[in-house]
């Protein structure tokens, strides 16, 4: 429909000039069925819990038909349970279980999004390669995979070995810049042996590091993982010690986690859910939570609070205005 100046200038009622402007694809700013700015966070993210005690021998199951050359990776999405979502964990970030069988290789290939990896069960042969260095993935390791820096993995034990992927890919869908790009070989060939390398914190180093770390709240330790390498994600050790019940404020941060060890009770909004080691769980943006610890507990805490503190927009329930 081809409409003129003059049909504006000519619109008789309200009614017709909604029609004229919808011909032309532009749309009536008072007329919005939902408003576009808002007092404080609407959440559309839900806190969720995933449990490894079932992820564990659901890859199992998958290792028995999918191969490598079938997948790019055998793993499992943590997908967020609203309606129309089948892959962010959170709005920005997703989470997933892998797994690679004993003897197997995951090829090497890079791509923008941002990645991490933590180490669940695993043998001292089990490596990522991550720009021509294999860097060894003991139980609680973190490894580092940064936009655009090939990585490959390769499981040399006769076991198979199970990991927790964390990706910024969401927040990449959402910006378009996605790349992806295959190494020519299938996994990046290398001699090089760096258990020391920047993109691995080795859980008996960090372990003790957090245990040592001052309280931030009665029985409550936070290690700061210090790296730069991911430019979107920042990452912690939270540390509880057995009996201790607390409370989070809300951020404007989304919060993963995943349990390297220990057990406890996470209440929110949405329920309660029990975890344990293994476990992956999800605290959106703007999300009241309560801990109760049972066993000791020691959690990897990968956010996009990194992201939001460089565009000003990381705010607590205490400072937002």
């Amino acid at each position: 429909m081809a409409v003129s100046p003059e049909a504006f200038a000519g619109a008789g009622s309200m009614e017709e000039l909604y029609g004229l402007l919808d011909a032309v694809r532009i749309g009536a700013g008072w007329n919005k069925p939902t408003p576009s700015l808002y007092p404080a966070p609407r959440r559309e993210f839900v806190p969720a819990h995933w449990s490894y005690a079932l992820a564990k021998p659901a890859l199992d199951a998958a290792g028995r038909y999918v191969s490598t050359e079938l997948a790019e990776r055998r793993n499992l999405i943590l997908a967020n349970p609203i309606e129309g979502n089948t892959y962010a964990t959170a709005r920005t970030l997703v989470a997933a279980y892998q797994m690679v069988k004993g003897g197997e290789s995951a090829r090497s290939h890079r791509h923008t999004p941002n990645a991490l990896r933590l180490a669940v069960d695993t043998d001292p042969k089990v490596y990522t390669v991550v720009q021509g260095e294999k860097i060894p993935m003991e139980p609680g390791d973190v490894l580092l995979t940064p936009n655009w820096l090939w990585h490959g993995h390769a499981n040399e034990s006769q076991h198979d070995a199970y990991w927790i992927d964390f990706l910024d890919a969401p927040l990449v869908q959402h910006l378009d810049p996605m790349f992806f790009e295959h190494h020519a070989d299938v996994v990046e060939q290398t001699d090089v042996y760096n258990p020391a390398s920047p993109m691995r914190f080795a859980y008996s180093e960090t372990g003790p590091k957090v245990r040592a770390a001052p309280e931030e709240a009665p029985g409550v330790r936070w290690l700061r993982l210090e790296q730069d390498a991911l430019s979107t994600i920042e990452l912690h050790l939270r540390h509880m010690a057995a009996g201790v019940n607390t409370s989070d404020l809300r951020t404007t941060a989304n919060r993963i986690y995943a349990v390297i060890e220990g057990e406890g009770t996470t209440r929110t909004d949405a329920g309660a859910f029990a975890w344990a080691r293994g476990d992956v769980f999800v605290i959106p943006a703007w999300t009241d939570a309560n801990w109760t610890i049972g066993a000791e507990a020691c959690l990897l805490s990968v956010s996009d609070s990194r992201l939001l503190a460089k565009l000003g927009w990381l705010k607590t329930e205490e400072t937002a205005a």
